[in-house]
C-alpha cells in the first residue's frame, strides 16, 4: 500500500535522505523487509553488496508511490510551498516544470489530484487564488473536492470558473459526512443520488461508510430529514443519529432495550438503500448481534455511551453467538479493534475507561471471526477463545487496534 499518505503533512526531505541511507544498509545486511521493498519497487534489484544509494533512493520513491527520486523531491516541495501557501515557490515550480499542474501532488494514486484540487481542499488560500487564474485545469475535479470537504467558498468560484458538479457529487459530501458540502450541493440543484440515479444511495453511505464523526453524522442525518427523508423510528436508528431524546422515549417504552441485541440488517437497514453484502458495514469487532453499547464503541458515540451506562446498561453484555461459536464478545473488544481508532477518533481510550470503572471485565474471553473490506487482505481470520487485549494483539489489520485502549485495559488486569 501506498504510503504517500505521509504528504498530508509538511515533508522533511532531510529525514528522508536520512531513511534512505537507512534502507541502504538493511538492505546490504540482508534484511527482510529491506529485501521485499526491493523486490516490489526495483526494476532489477543488485545484489545487496552492490547496491548503491541512487538504488535505495528509487526504491524509496517508488514506496511513496513516485516514479523516481528526483519526481520525490519535487514532490516534497510541491507539498511543503502549498502548506505553507507559497504562491512564488508553487508558480517557480510549475514555470519549471508545467506538466506539475496536472499530476497528483501526493503520488500518482492519490485521489487528492493537482495542486489547484489539492488547494481546494486545505488551508492555502494564496496558492488557490493564483492558481484558478490558470488555464487548462480540471476545474470538475478541483470542485468536488472542494466540497467534500465543505470548502464552499471555494466551490462556488470553481463553479463561476465553469466547473460542473457530477451526476452524484452529493456522495462526495456524505462519505465524507460534511454537512456543509451536503446543503451546498442540494442549494446548487445536484440531485441527491448516486450515479445510478439511487435517492438512497447518499443515505446508505453516511450509515455505512468509513468515516467516524459523530458530530458531523448528526447534522448530515438531521439535514437529510429536513429535505424529507424519512428514517424509521428504531433504537439503533436513533443511536445512528445521536437522538438520545428518542432513546429515552424508547426505553420508556421497552424497559428491556438497553439488554436488546439488535441483528446487522437493524443496524443498516435495507429500507434506506443499506447493502446486503453484510461485509460492507466498515467496522472493527462483529457487530451483529450486539447492544448498543457495543456499537457505541465502534461509531465513538461517547455521549450514547455515556447514558446508556448512566441508565444501567451492561458493560460486560455478551454479544449473540453463531452456530459456529463465534461471538460472545462484550463491549470491550469492539473498542480495542475499531473503526473509530483507524479514523483518528478515541485517541485517548477514554471510552474502554469508561467501561472499566463501570465493571467491564478486562479477561472475558470469546471467540471471533472478522475480515476486513477494501485493504490487501480481505480474508476472514478466525480469534477462539481470547480476551480483549489478546483479540489486540492478533488482530491482522494492525492500524485498526487501539493501543491506548489496550494500555488502559493492561492497568485494569487485562492479560
Amino acid at each position: 500500500m501506498s504510503r504517500s499518505l505521509l504528504f498530508f503533512q509538511s515533508v522533511d526531505f532531510d529525514q528522508l535522505k536520512k531513511q534512505a541511507r537507512e534502507l541502504l544498509r538493511a538492505y546490504s545486511k540482508g534484511d527482510q523487509q529491506a529485501r521485499a521493498l526491493f523486490a516490489a519497487h526495483h526494476d532489477e534489484p543488485p545484489a545487496p553488496e552492490a547496491a548503491k544509494l541512487a538504488d535505495a533512493q528509487l526504491v524509496q520513491a517508488r514506496d511513496f508511490d513516485f516514479p523516481s527520486w528526483p519526481r520525490f523531491k519535487l514532490a516534497a516541495e510541491m507539498t511543503n510551498a502549498i502548506r505553507r501557501d507559497e504562491v512564488e515557490t508553487v508558480l517557480a515550480l510549475i514555470a519549471k516544470r508545467p506538466d506539475l499542474l496536472h499530476e497528483n501532488v501526493f503520488g500518482t494514486h492519490s485521489n487528492w489530484g493537482p495542486p489547484l484540487s489539492v488547494t481546494a481542499q486545505l488551508n492555502a488560500p494564496k496558492v488557490f487564488d493564483a492558481l484558478i487564474a490558470l488555464d487548462g485545469q480540471d476545474l470538475d475535479r478541483a470542485f468536488g473536492r472542494a466540497v467534500l470537504q465543505g470548502n464552499t467558498g471555494r466551490a462556488r468560484r470553481l463553479l463561476d470558473r465553469g466547473a460542473k458538479p457530477a451526476p452524484d457529487e452529493i456522495m462526495g459530501p456524505c462519505e465524507s459526512l460534511n454537512v456543509e458540502g451536503l446543503k451546498f450541493l442540494v442549494e446548487c440543484g445536484v440531485p441527491f443520488q448516486d450515479e445510478h440515479g439511487d435517492p438512497l444511495a447518499p443515505v446508505a453511505l453516511l450509515l455505512e461508510g468509513y468515516h467516524r464523526n459523530p458530530e458531523n453524522k448528526h447534522a448530515c442525518l438531521a439535514y437529510c430529514e429536513e429535505i424529507g427523508v424519512e428514517f424509521p423510528d428504531t433504537p439503533v436508528m436513533a443511536m445512528h443519529r445521536g437522538r438520545i431524546d428518542l432513546l429515552q422515549k424508547h426505553l420508556a417504552k421497552d424497559p428491556e432495550l438497553l439488554r436488546r441485541r439488535f441483528s446487522y440488517r437493524d443496524l443498516y437497514p435495507r429500507e434506506l438503500g443499506c447493502h446486503e453484502d453484510e461485509s460492507l458495514g466498515l467496522h472493527g469487532a462483529p457487530l451483529a448481534g450486539t447492544t448498543l453499547l457495543h456499537m457505541c464503541m465502534d461509531f465513538d458515540e461517547t455521549g450514547i455511551a455515556h447514558w446508556l451506562v448512566e441508565n444501567g446498561a451492561d458493560a460486560n453484555a455478551r454479544a449473540d453467538i453463531d452456530a459456529g461459536g463465534f461471538g460472545g464478545h462484550t463491549p470491550l473488544f469492539n473498542i480495542v479493534v475499531s473503526q473509530a481508532f483507524r479514523s483518528g477518533c478515541q485517541r485517548d481510550g477514554s471510552l474502554a475507561r469508561l467501561l472499566l470503572d463501570n465493571g467491564a471485565d478486562p479477561n472475558a474471553a470469546a471467540s471471533l471471526r472478522k475480515g476486513i473490506r477494501f485493504v490487501e487482505d480481505e480474508a476472514i481470520h478466525e480469534y477462539r477463545d481470547m480476551t480483549p487485549l489478546q483479540f489486540g494483539r492478533a488482530f491482522h489489520h494492525r492500524e485498526w487496534i487501539s493501543e491506548p485502549a489496550m494500555k488502559i485495559i493492561a492497568t485494569f488486569g487485562g492479560r
